[in-house]
């Protein structure tokens, strides 16, 4: 049978055909069989019948007198649920201290009692808090147990929460994130990890059409809250090509309702994981945390040694609002340098240049939170500069730039002088051919010429 209201069976059937398939209807074949076997009379069969037709039309004339959606307001309000003070409170809440020694085996292992680290190392040491703050957390994803996945970054959870509560899955994006889902249904809170950026499409509509929308198309009555980890973005030496290099996020930023965040750094890392857990056990939020591979073991950052690309780790009780970038520089207006993720340290490296050769003071600003963006920090931080550079280690097109610019023309500054670098609307190649793609230091400085 066809399927499509607007499938006239007649004009591609015959009438021998149709009568022959009319007798074979399952509901008719069963209540013969159902008289055949004496299970029921006809009169029995028929008064069946006609109380099913009653309570479906009765159903549906009340549906018919139920309120209609009439105020977007109401349309948006399941989509995307956010209370900020109870999730500022779940952010910071530090009640797990018994738990925390566990987990790290003693308070001398505290990461707040150890020298500065580097990306890798504290997003370790943010998820071994986490999980000994929710005892209903599970990580899961490919390699991430014994291992400690393929950058170590979850090098000792296996063994501080056994393999109830992290374990290894089949090589497969669809598993994970399904799995996650069923999680979240029985009341966990699962951080699935997908182990490269350009992985997750080959299960993206387990987020864009089932995760992120379920809390929208059942009112609110259902949610799946889960925090998805993602090795992203480019500039990775050594092990490179586009399925390990992939630097376009417009498909996730696409994706109604999700929240997107990118720290640049350690810290960021830590405080930026306990909101992302929070919005998902408060308001239930599906959530995404971009973690850039490149940064991972980064330690310095203007010369070799330097160790300034390392930082302390915050104490629980600190986190990171919604929202909320942290800017370098702070009272600069000679240019405003907008940016996330490896741009980053890019920027603020560009910045020694730019400062050096046009005498400019540079601010930067780091997004941080990549979806929803958020427009009127990104007014503020841009109405009293005198130049803006917006640089997206993305794609050209769809990129998080767009956005950026779009918020600032929006502000009313439009006419404030404004250049973008961003990457090339391709895949990424192999070997030092990637770097012709993505925006690099030499870049942000030509485009701080081009406004002098």
């Amino acid at each position: 049978m066809g399927h499509a209201g607007t499938d006239f069976e007649i004009e591609w059937r015959s009438i021998e055909e149709l009568v022959a398939l009319e007798a074979s209807d399952p509901l008719l074949r069963s209540a013969a069989i159902a008289l055949e076997s004496g299970l029921y009379t006809k009169d029995a069969l028929l008064e069946l019948n006609e109380t099913i037709r009653k309570r479906c039309f009765a159903a549906a004339e009340e549906a018919d007198r139920r309120p209609k959606l009439e105020r977007l307001d109401d349309v948006m309000k399941p989509l995307a649920p956010y209370t900020p003070q109870a999730v500022k409170a779940e952010a910071e809440r530090a009640d797990y201290a018994e738990a925390r020694l566990k987990a790290f085996s003693g308070e001398a292992k505290l990461p707040e009692n150890q020298p500065p680290r580097h990306l890798a190392i504290q997003i370790g040491q943010a998820l071994h808090d986490v999980m000994a703050k929710y005892p209903e957390s599970l990580l899961f994803g490919e390699d991430v147990a014994q291992k400690g996945g393929v950058y170590t970054v979850t090098k000792g959870l296996h063994k501080a929460f056994r393999n109830t509560r992290v374990f290894n899955t089949l090589l497969d994006e669809t598993v994970i994130l399904g799995l996650a889902q069923g999680y979240a249904n029985m009341g966990m809170l699962p951080i699935p990890e997908i182990q490269y950026l350009a992985y997750f499409h080959n299960a993206g509509d387990q987020i864009r059409g089932e995760a992120a929308s379920l809390q929208f198309f059942s009112n609110d009555q259902y949610r799946n809250p889960l925090v998805m980890r993602v090795a992203s973005l480019g500039y990775q030496r050594g092990f490179g090509g586009h399925f390990h290099n992939d630097n376009s996020i417009a498909a996730l930023r696409d994706i109604p309702g999700l929240v997107v965040g990118c720290p640049s750094r350690g810290d960021d890392a830590a405080t930026m994981l306990r909101t992302l857990t929070a919005l998902a056990r408060v308001d239930g939020r599906v959530c995404a945390f971009l973690e850039p591979i490149a940064l991972y073991m980064s330690k310095d950052l203007y010369e070799a040694g330097d160790g300034q690309w390392q930082f302390a780790y915050p104490a629980p009780g600190e986190a990171m609002e919604l929202g909320e970038g942290r800017v370098y520089n702070e009272k600069a207006k000679d240019l405003v340098v907008f940016t996330f993720g490896n741009g980053v340290p890019m920027a603020l490296r560009a910045a020694r240049s730019i400062e050096a050769e046009l005498k400019w003071k540079v601010r930067v600003v780091d997004l941080r939170w990549l979806a929803p963006l958020n427009d009127a920090f990104i007014a503020a931080q841009a109405k009293n500069a005198k130049r803006i550079v917006v640089l997206d280690e993305g794609r050209k097109s769809a990129g998080v730039g767009e956005g950026v610019i779009t918020a600032i023309v929006e502000a009313g500054l439009g006419a404030t002088p404004l250049q973008r670098v961003v990457g090339a609307d391709t895949f990424t190649p192999l070997a030092g051919a990637a770097f012709l793609v993505l925006p690099g230091e030499a870049d942000v400085v030509a485009a701080a010429r081009k406004l002098a």
